[in-house]
């Protein structure tokens, strides 16, 4: 007598006996919904039930996107953190006041002729730190726009010392800033 398909399966070892009762149970199912006519329901409610794992997903891609994007945000205000403390230039006697604007207010940090002088030249930048505010290099506060564009960064023009060949006035150095 020639043995089912199934039964051949199970003997050369391809199938076990859970996978043989599971796909029994399926197909004995299948043929009940089909003779009581509910075939269509079911089919609805795994259209509906793969519509909602679908939407799971792309949820939860979208949670971690975010989370992904959160984390490279650290990652980026860490770096800015760790430059400014590597980088940052400290006035050992600050006693001149150098203001500069953030925002719409005048905000000043008391630095030593030295950097001053640098500052005003536009060597040297001020960006935000913990403590306030730190004076730091400009080629690190350019590294730094790179990483976050809206960080904050006063720096000072430097072009002012660029005058024009047909500058009436070019003999005479006009300062950036008058100590008074």
């Amino acid at each position: 007598m020639a043995k089912s398909l199934q039964e051949q399966l199970l003997a050369a070892g391809l199938a076990d006996k859970q996978k043989l009762k599971k796909a029994t149970k399926e197909q004995k199912k299948q043929e009940h919904l089909q003779r009581t006519g509910q075939e269509n329901a079911f089919d609805e409610t795994k259209e509906r039930a793969e519509a909602k794992r679908k939407e799971k997903a792309q949820r939860d891609r979208e949670l971690n996107r975010q989370r992904d994007d959160d984390a490279q945000q650290k990652a980026i205000v860490a770096q800015i953190k760790q430059m400014v403390d590597n980088n940052r230039i400290v006035s050992e006697q600050g006693d001149i006041r150098y203001q500069f604007v953030q925002g719409k207010t005048v905000k000043h940090i008391y630095v030593d002729q030295a950097i001053w002088d640098r500052l005003s030249r536009g060597q040297l930048a001020i960006t935000t730190h913990t403590s306030g505010f730190a004076v730091i290099p400009v080629p690190i506060a350019e590294k730094i726009l790179q990483r976050r564009d809206n960080h904050f960064i006063a720096m000072a023009d430097n072009t002012a010392g660029q005058l024009e060949d047909d500058d009436p006035y070019a003999a005479y150095q006009i300062p950036d800033d008058l100590m008074w």
